[in-house]
């Protein structure tokens, strides 16, 4: 048995899933324990920060831009992957059957993972366009044209969660668990078209931001604080996107390989790195907020809200360095 991530399962009455608590083996010990050490501060971290995030950028942020938009979306995503993380804890204890509780939480979890991992590309891209191309930006940016892209991305998440476990009748197990040793070809797409893809771009979109940004601190001394602090916002973006969520997808494609080669006797120690590897890729829903924070810099009305201490030292700061914003690049 192993944690099914990435994947959808189809109900069954398999007699080897109950809900009652099974004397569980040193490693699931193990795995429970890390989870909780990485869940709780997770939450407890997680849904105040998300929901000051949530609050700020719905009723105090009056102005509606691109950013506004993609921070609500990834807000959103975040917090549902928030939701499932206890659920996830108590199903990785119990052997819990495939019920409608199960399957919910199944299409929760699913759909909120690949959705963060595409809105911030979509964040990426958006910066790119709004440095590399400034005059091209007028006409690709705007916030209905962002906001069009993560409904059409929502919605085909959603359509495809619901669709795809009418195919997998070769699946059985309980709960975020699957019984088949089979290699799943599955595993391969998902990895490719809905990490790899994305992290290719984000870094492209990166590197090119951050070319463009060293480039502009050259043609003006007093701007240079301020376009560092873009650079580091930037690089800090892509290293947490990259660290968070690329051990959980080669562990896919290193599952797949052990599958696909028959070599059953390694698939307990992947299993064992998939569990640890999400670990790592949920605190993902956390360490958005910094993200949330930088973003929140584009609106005047954010710094009515920061102590005047703050305030003032930044406008100091401003002052001393006379340079334009590049609040585009603050996201």
């Amino acid at each position: 048995m192993d944690l099914c991530l990435g994947t959808q399962i189809l109900p069954t009455h398999s007699a080897a899933c109950s809900s009652i608590p099974t004397a569980p083996g040193s490693k699931v010990i193990g795995i429970v324990l890390l989870q909780l050490v990485v869940y709780i501060p997770v939450l407890a971290l997680g849904i105040p920060l998300n929901a000051i995030a949530f609050w700020v950028f719905c009723c105090k942020l009056k102005r509606w831009t691109e950013t506004k938009v993609y921070m609500i979306n990834l807000i959103v995503a975040d917090s549902f992957l928030l939701f499932t993380l206890p659920f996830l804890l108590y199903f990785t204890k119990y052997k819990h059957p495939i019920d409608q509780l199960c399957l919910a939480i199944q299409n929760i979890y699913f759909i909120n993972m690949p959705m963060s991992i595409f809105i911030i590309t979509l964040i990426a891209i958006d910066r790119y366009i709004a440095i590399k191309f400034p005059l091209k930006a007028m006409i690709l940016r705007s916030p209905l044209k962002s906001a069009s892209v993560c409904g059409f991305l929502w919605l085909m998440l959603i359509i495809y969660c619901y669709w795809y476990p009418s195919h997998g009748s070769n699946w059985e197990g309980c709960c975020f668990r699957r019984q088949s040793i089979q290699p799943r070809y599955f595993s391969i797409f998902y990895s490719i078209c809905g990490y790899f893809i994305p992290l290719g771009i984000v870094i492209f979109c990166s590197v090119q931001v951050i070319r463009c940004l060293k480039k502009k601190m050259a043609t003006g001394p007093h701007e240079t604080k301020l376009f560092q602090r873009a650079v580091h916002i930037v690089s800090v973006n892509l290293c947490v996107f990259a660290v968070c969520f690329s051990p959980f997808h080669i562990s896919l494609l290193l599952r797949y390989a052990v599958e696909v080669a028959g070599a059953h006797s390694l698939l307990p120690g992947i299993t064992t790195y998939i569990k640890i590897s999400v670990c790592l890729a949920n605190c993902n829903c956390c360490l958005d907020a910094f993200c949330y924070y930088f973003a929140a810099n584009e609106f005047p009305e954010f710094s009515s809200m920061l102590p005047k201490c703050i305030v003032m030292r930044s406008k100091k700061n401003q002052s001393e360095e006379s340079g334009p914003p590049v609040e585009t690049v603050m996201t």
